[in-house]
């Protein structure tokens, strides 16, 4: 069974605000996802994840808005990322607090973390999830993009713009999405996340104090949880680069700044192979993956490594020990 993922209650700033303007009762609604309004109280309690999700989507059903998560994210500011807030405000340039950010996340949640990729003058600011989160849904995909394009909008002005993608499909009413971002959102995307120029990463970032950005990196490692092992570790990777159909043990060991050996001899001490933490990823995320019964099997392939789906379709039988359709009717998905 995966891990619990939590995240702090902060996620939640301004539920009772949003849920009451849509005219939601938000105290029987926290109580059917098993929270009490007292952790609405101290913004550093840390809560379910899966909790949190469940809620976003329960109150935009039950109000029958599309945009509830981003409601909730159109008024904050850096100071919702608590102390890590502290770190990050004080960082030169945009780029070097991303970088902040992917080291500390697990200070705010255990779920997500950014991940920049450039090319020819373009950079993609990117959601990542853990491994061990659950399936993105809707509300909380565009509540923690519009955090973050608030967050980075809170260093670089009002003026910038850039685009911003979902990898859902378009709501009837785009009126807030407008509101909060402009005119440049897409959707039916491949990622979740940001689009911009990656001069704007350098941008110096003028009331930064680096000083300031010593005493909170000091305070921030005081707090942090504890360091994944180094099986963790990897296995993050993996789940990232699946994808792009590079994940060989080379590559993971270069993300990780060691050598081959080094990654092999880890993960022997450790009890395990390389090899095995591939077919685990694969195998919890092609469970996710295929539940969707309108995901074509080539695309599942992909998303998994695998360079055709008759590949794909034999490591999924020898895996589980029948086919993907025998598996989808044997858990009551409609094919």
């Amino acid at each position: 069974m995966a891990m619990q993922t939590l995240v702090r209650s902060a996620s939640l700033t301004d539920y009772l605000e949003v849920a009451r303007s849509v005219g939601l009762n938000p105290s029987r609604l926290l109580a059917g996802v098993g929270l009490s309004r007292r952790c609405l109280q101290n913004p550093d309690f840390k809560v379910p994840e899966d909790a949190v999700r469940e809620l976003l989507e329960s109150s935009a059903a039950a109000a029958g808005v599309e945009d509830f998560g981003l409601r909730m994210a159109e008024r904050r500011t850096l100071s919702n990322f608590g102390p890590l807030a502290l770190l990050l405000r004080d960082q030169p340039t945009i780029r070097r607090a991303i970088e902040a950010w992917q080291l500390y996340s697990k200070v705010h949640t255990e779920s997500v973390s950014v991940r920049i990729d450039e090319n020819d003058g373009v950079a993609i600011i990117s959601m990542v999830r853990s491994i061990e989160s659950f399936a993105p849904k809707r509300q909380g995909v565009e509540m923690t993009v519009g955090v973050l394009y608030r967050a980075i909008r809170q260093f670089l002005g009002e003026g910038w713009r850039p685009r911003v993608c979902f990898v859902h499909s378009a709501p009837r009413n785009l009126d807030t999405h407008r509101r909060v971002f402009g005119s440049k959102v897409e959707f039916n995307c491949d990622f979740n996340g940001i689009i911009c120029c990656t001069s704007d990463l350098d941008t110096p970032v003028p009331a930064a104090d680096p000083a300031m950005a010593r005493y909170a990196q000091q305070y921030v490692d005081s707090i942090k949880p504890a360091e994944a092992s180094f099986g963790e570790r990897v296995r993050e990777l993996v789940a990232l680069l699946l994808a792009s159909g590079d994940c060989r043990m080379e590559r993971v060991a270069e993300q990780m700044g060691v050598d081959r050996k080094t990654v092999h001899r880890h993960l022997a001490g450790e009890g395990t192979t390389f090899s095995a933490i591939v077919d685990a990823v694969r195998t919890e995320l092609a469970n996710r993956y295929i539940a969707n019964r309108e995901r074509p099997l080539s695309v599942v392939a992909e998303m998994l490594g695998f360079s055709h789906s008759s590949a794909f379709s034999r490591w999924f039988k020898k895996r589980f020990g029948r086919s993907v359709s025998a598996w989808r009717a044997d858990n009551h998905v409609k094919l």
